[in-house]
């Protein structure tokens, strides 16, 4: 199958380092680019031109609402779909498909879904949720089992421990129905995506480690009648050179206040999430002096998880060295790259003019973007 790209849309601001993060720590909080809609339609239109597929919008109490944000950048862009994150929690199941249904009906068929059900539970209290972490998770099989319902344009019934719902409808069915994106790696996780997701959404583990849960994955789905794509969310760092582009780490390194590591780890030693309990443990919590010591597979560094979390690994390397990377997950099992940088709109530049490329020559891709009338142009004999 061909890879899909998709590229992150930075609703919390920007900047040209990690530590440009206005939610992890406090040298974060004046980020130089805030979220403004006009910078944030300069990033959306970006990725557009450079052939991605999609853009990922994240959801929390730390960045703008998606919903919102997304539907003022439909007028701005012309075919980029928007995935859309969202936690259950917040919301009816009967809410959320008529949203769908008129966002797709106003953006012609750009909503994508990401289903977050909350690792933390800190995060969950700020939005009134006080369920535990499994809780959680079983609370979001049942929405999932009542928004898919709906989805279906037939009144729908349902009775479960957290829903109960008479005759569930929107005004219309949402059409085309959006493809629901999860994530999650904890016991309590991993059946709700079998039974419920399109796409499981997992962090950026070496390969070895991926391949091994998309393999419990398509265990888990195939008891349920059901086959699952997945994905990758990951950060990169690509250059013409690998010499450049590790430059680069050794920049983001060098920039990090050890008391802000040391800060950002204690937050996230608390976490519930065992996703994220998995990429702390590749980095450990140690701040060396060099990048390359923080590379924990071929091309995978794990010093952005130093700082922040949710996704802390960064693919690095040459545009080719890249390509390799991705090859590997794709061999895994890895269909989609749900992809980020700093800063979102020249790392996307990067990209979109380096790698796409580059997956396009290996078969892994069409080539799409400002790029592809030169990648069809037959080499020269």
């Amino acid at each position: 199958m061909p890879i899909t790209t998709h590229w992150f849309l930075p609703t919390h601001g920007d900047g040209r380092s990690v530590v440009d993060r206005p939610h992890t720590t406090p040298t974060g909080a004046d980020t130089p680019r805030r979220p403004d809609i006009d910078y944030l339609a300069q990033v959306a239109q970006a990725v557009e031109h450079l052939g991605f597929t999609g853009m990922l919008t994240p959801t929390g109490s730390w960045c703008q609402d998606a919903w919102i944000t997304t539907s003022a950048l439909l007028a701005r862009t012309k075919r980029i779909k928007f995935l859309v994150a969202f936690r259950p929690g917040s919301l009816s199941p009967t809410l959320a498909a008529q949203l769908a249904a008129t966002y797709q009906k106003v953006s012609e068929g750009r909503l994508l879904l990401n289903i977050v059900t909350g690792g933390e539970s800190i995060e969950q209290q700020r939005y009134g949720d006080w369920l535990d972490h499994d809780e959680r998770y079983a609370r979001t099989d049942e929405f999932l089992a009542v928004l898919r319902g709906i989805f279906a344009g037939e009144p729908f019934d349902f009775d479960g421990e957290h829903y109960s719902v008479r005759g569930a409808t929107s005004f219309e069915a949402p059409e085309p129905a959006p493809p629901l994106y999860f994530g999650g790696s904890s016991d309590a996780a991993l059946p709700v995506a079998a039974r419920r997701a399109d796409v499981h959404l997992t962090w950026g583990e070496p390969p070895a480690a991926v391949g091994r849960k998309v393999q419990r994955l398509r265990e888990l789905a195939a008891e349920e009648g059901r086959e699952l794509r997945f994905g990758l969310r990951a950060h990169v760092i690509t250059r013409d050179t690998s010499a450049d582009a590790w430059g680069t780490a050794q920049r983001f390194l060098e920039q990090m206040d050890p008391a802000d590591v040391a800060a950002s780890q204690a937050k996230i030693a608390k976490t519930e999430a065992v996703g994220q309990r998995k990429i702390a443990e590749l980095h450990g919590g140690v701040l060396p002096s060099s990048a390359r010591d923080l590379e924990v597979h071929p091309g995978l560094w794990a010093g952005v998880g130093l700082l922040r979390g949710g996704a802390g690994t960064a693919l690095v390397g040459s545009h080719a060295e890249v390509a390799d990377l991705i090859e590997e997950y794709h061999a895994v099992g890895i269909e989609e790259f749900v992809l980020s940088g700093y800063p979102h709109l020249e790392e996307a530049y990067w990209f979109g003019e380096g790698v796409h490329p580059e997956l396009a020559r290996r078969g892994l891709r069409a080539a799409t973007g400002p790029a592809a009338a030169r990648d069809l142009t037959p080499a020269p004999h």
